[in-house]
């Protein structure tokens, strides 16, 4: 017969055993999971911010000012002609351009929409000579050499963004190239930082460009229609019967210590 003392100390010992619970270790795990990836989002967002602001500080002496006024001569490879401006052409006209793509010179007296626009099909140069004289920047690209995330680097700088226009080019002999009033870039990269330094340099620059202040925004049907622009077609070689001269004011020039695009 088990003793009133022996019954006492197996029921502690029962409820010793019934009342000892195990270490959480499931819950401690999720809890630093969390930890960790918060520590993550943190860590991704600071270095996301500093890298921002490191090239924002880069494309510093790339602003145009009174004292810096073509910034753009600070870039390797960047050629420039001087053009006259309001020199235009009916829209059944051709222009013998010299340069491919054409970046100064006689133009369509329409000019075309510019202000964030990426069209996707190839457009007529006449139209789009006339965006650079109002101060946009084009980016034209070789539509067999850049596509996926090279093709969406380059539309993520021009898409929504006032005075920048991108449209593909047929026979392009680099894989890109930038176009403002009197300047042009060729480049193989569309990564490529000099694309940062040509945009911040040109788009705008109320020192490089004619016709200061005019619009980029569309004109619509009976000029340019954005939704259904005319075309590209390549340009006819210089003294084609019935194509206009492209009046260059200059022989072009390349920028001092001009590297090969990279």
């Amino acid at each position: 017969m088990v003793s009133g003392r022996n019954s006492k100390t197996a029921r502690s010992t029962r409820s010793s055993v019934v009342t000892k619970r195990p270490t959480p270790w499931g819950t401690i795990a999720a809890v630093m999971v969390v930890v960790l990836f918060a520590a993550g989002i943190f860590g991704y967002a600071f270095v996301q911010k500093r890298s921002a602001a490191e090239a924002k500080a880069a494309l510093t002496k790339f602003i145009p000012s009174a004292t810096n006024q073509d910034p753009s001569s600070q870039i390797p490879g960047v050629v420039t002609q001087q053009y006259a401006g309001g020199q235009h052409v009916t829209p059944d006209k051709q222009v013998a351009y010299t340069h491919s793509p054409p970046f100064g010179g006689t133009h369509d007296g329409y000019w075309a929409a510019c202000n964030g626009v990426v069209y996707p099909n190839a457009v007529r140069s006449e139209n789009l000579v006339h965006s650079l004289e109002h101060g946009a920047v084009w980016i034209a690209y070789n539509p067999d050499q850049v596509s996926g995330p090279a093709l969406d680097t380059l539309k993520s700088k021009v898409d929504g963004e006032r005075y920048m226009v991108m449209s593909p080019y047929p026979g392009l002999d680099a894989a890109v190239s930038l176009q403002s009033w009197g300047h042009q870039l060729k480049l193989a990269d569309a990564n490529d930082p000099r694309v940062d330094e040509f945009i911040s340099s040109l788009k705008q620059n109320r020192y490089t460009h004619p016709e200061v202040g005019a619009s980029c925004d569309a004109i619509g049907p009976g000029g340019f229609d954005q939704d259904n622009p005319p075309p590209y077609v390549p340009a006819p070689a210089v003294g084609t019967p019935g194509s206009e001269p492209e009046v260059g004011a200059a022989p072009a020039s390349v920028a001092p210590d001009a590297a090969p695009a990279r």
